[in-house]
């Protein structure tokens, strides 16, 4: 299969495009560049290969959750790219993507920072076959109130922005022991691939007007009032 993966749900930028078992990849922290460096990115791979638009076979979007600008961002781009080819379109969480498939751990506790002291989170285990599976459904938290994990004995791995903020909270409120943490680790369309092959070779993919984000915030923008009160100290 001939698959494009593009991501911009957080600070990174990254496009993964997969010609059977060779992948070309593209990925940098972007800040708020994403608008200029995505088509860039898009174009590039694509050149590499040697391929336009309309011999692809699919295309893979992450979905969040993340910054909604970057997300409106990557998914208007993942639409217009697959309506004009009319390819199907498979949506993958950026919390997976940061569970990786080359992780070796086989408990992953990812989280990215969402900034207003809050975090995103979810938690991955791998079955018999190597796949993740949702052990704790992406969430919307401050740092303390993340879920305690379901077993207190088992080891995990941890990975996101998150911990670069909150590691200690984080920490704390998982209470399970954690072996290693990577605090600099973010979403990466080339980790969306064998994830968005999948769900596509199941039969998963939509038309691009089906493919939406994954928002956990129900608002857009705070008013100042609720910013200050997210930032007040607990207990005050």
């Amino acid at each position: 299969m001939k698959l494009l993966a593009l991501d911009t749900a957080t600070e990174a930028c990254s496009v993964a495009l997969q010609v059977g078992d060779a992948v070309t990849a593209r990925h940098v922290v972007a800040g708020r560049s994403h608008t200029q460096i995505l088509p860039r990115q898009v174009a590039e791979v694509l050149a590499d290969a040697g391929l336009s638009v309309a011999e692809l076979d699919g295309v893979i979007c992450g979905i969040g959750p993340g910054s909604f600008a970057g997300l409106r961002i990557g998914l208007s781009y993942a639409k217009g790219l697959a309506m004009v080819a009319d390819l199907p379109t498979v949506g993958v969480s950026s919390l997976q993507m940061l569970a990786g498939p080359t992780t070796r751990a086989d408990r992953v506790l990812t989280v990215i920072d969402a900034r207003l002291s809050a975090v995103y989170a979810a938690a991955w285990q791998r079955d018999a076959h190597g796949h993740w599976q949702v052990v704790m459904a992406p969430i919307l938290c401050a740092p303390e109130a993340l879920p305690a994990a379901p077993d207190p004995a088992l080891i995990w791995q941890a990975r996101g922005s998150g911990f670069a903020a909150y590691r200690e909270a984080l920490v704390s409120a998982w209470g399970a022991p954690i072996s290693s943490v990577d605090d600099a680790a973010l979403p990466n369309a080339q980790q969306a691939l064998a994830i968005g092959r999948a769900m596509l070779a199941r039969g998963e993919g939509v038309d691009a007007a089906r493919l939406q984000p994954l928002y956990l915030r129900n608002k857009v923008a705070l008013t100042r009032l609720e910013q200050q009160a997210l930032r007040a100290p607990r207990g005050v």
